[in-house]
């Protein structure tokens, strides 16, 4: 069986939960939300030994000034083994005044720099008549695929990816970010799925981007239909657990305590795929909801925000959209990925390419 690649899961027949998926069916139909790459791929030597397999995505959740228009925002480790930044500031204050990054591993410092250097470009008072910026990157290992110890990525390469970031259909699979990651031993990277529900006469989006670089082909869960297709395509034997960085954005009123408690429903749908959480797996959550903004300086003393009564249906109907469009969403970086070689002559396969 031959099957055509960069389709998300539904073109195959594959539908995962009840609710409704948005128009692109990705985290671009949350409104304002943005999303760029900067994919790398080359040769690093003649003989072709090293390979530069990698790159970045820029997460936005509006085209504005994120410092000085900050948005409602939480973040939840479901097992820590993971090199990020900025959380800690996320979750003592409620608040993300920058893009969200995600890249390799080794690259976090390049990354940060060099959003670093965009918001002090774009912000002339960042540390100048005002405080300092948190900027917040999320990681996974690319080492299979990419030439890590190289670090071919530059500062510049985050800046180019806030600049290429829109609100067209996320491109997925071996793009960005996820140019060099695995899933379940076979080619994974970028995904995204929403999901759409209505509230008497309201409607919300809630969507879901990942990096998926997690599993072993045994321990997959998902649609027979990936089953037997795996059946035919050879898969990597990757002893590691690997790691997930999930980014859930929502247009719904919701605190950064609500957000908390709908970023752990994510992991349900992680769960569903087949990933047990494992010991070295650094399994993350970024949340943010684009509803309100909150302005970095007002004369105010206090401020109002609307949130979702906690006893309100509307809370489960979120819950069950954050599950929904993980789980699709970690299919979707499964179909959309391409066959894609990389370091010493490696070969990660895409589900669906038989050979």
């Amino acid at each position: 069986m031959k099957m055509v690649q960069k389709q998300k899961i539904r073109a195959y027949g594959v539908t995962v939960g009840q609710l409704s998926t948005g128009e692109k069916n990705d985290i671009t139909d949350v409104p304002g939300v943005l999303v760029g790459h900067v994919t790398i791929q080359r040769e690093l030597d003649e003989a072709g030994e090293e390979y530069a397999c990698t790159g970045v995505t820029a997460i936005l959740p509006h085209k504005d000034s994120l410092f000085r228009e900050k948005v409602t925002a939480a973040s939840y480790v479901i097992n820590g083994f993971g090199k990020t930044t900025g959380l800690v500031q996320v979750n003592e204050l409620g608040v993300l005044e920058s893009p969200i990054m995600l890249t390799n591993t080794f690259s976090v410092p390049a990354v940060t720099q060099g959003t670093l250097e965009y918001m002090l470009d774009t912000n002339e008072e960042i540390g100048d008549t005002t405080g300092t910026v948190n900027i917040v990157v999320g990681e996974c290992n690319d080492g299979h695929l990419n030439s890590i110890r190289h670090c071919v990525v530059r500062p510049e390469d985050a800046r180019e990816a806030i600049k290429r970031a829109s609100n067209a259909p996320v491109e997925e699979g071996a793009v960005g970010a996820g140019t060099g990651m695995v899933a379940f031993g076979y080619k994974g990277g970028i995904g995204s799925s929403s999901r759409v529900i209505t509230v008497g006469e309201q409607v919300f989006t809630l969507g879901v981007l990942v990096l998926s670089n997690f599993g072993k082909k045994e321990e997959f869960l998902g649609d027979k239909l990936f089953v037997e297709s795996m059946k035919e395509v050879p898969a990597i034997d990757n002893q590691e657990d690997g790691s997930i960085i999930i980014v859930m954005g929502t247009d719904a009123p919701l605190s950064d305590r609500q957000l908390l408690r709908v970023a752990k429903r994510t992991g349900i749908g992680l769960g569903r795929t087949g990933s047990h959480f494992g010991n070295g797996s650094g399994d993350i959550v970024i949340a943010f909801s684009t509803a309100q903004r909150i302005l970095h300086q007002t004369d105010d003393f206090v401020e109002s925000r609307v949130q979702v009564r906690e006893d309100h249906p509307a809370m489960n109907l979120l819950f069950a959209a954050a599950a929904e469009a993980t789980e699709e969403a970690i299919y979707n970086s499964l179909s959309q990925a391409v066959t894609t070689k990389g370091r010493k002559g490696r070969i990660v396969h895409a589900w669906g390419d038989v050979q």
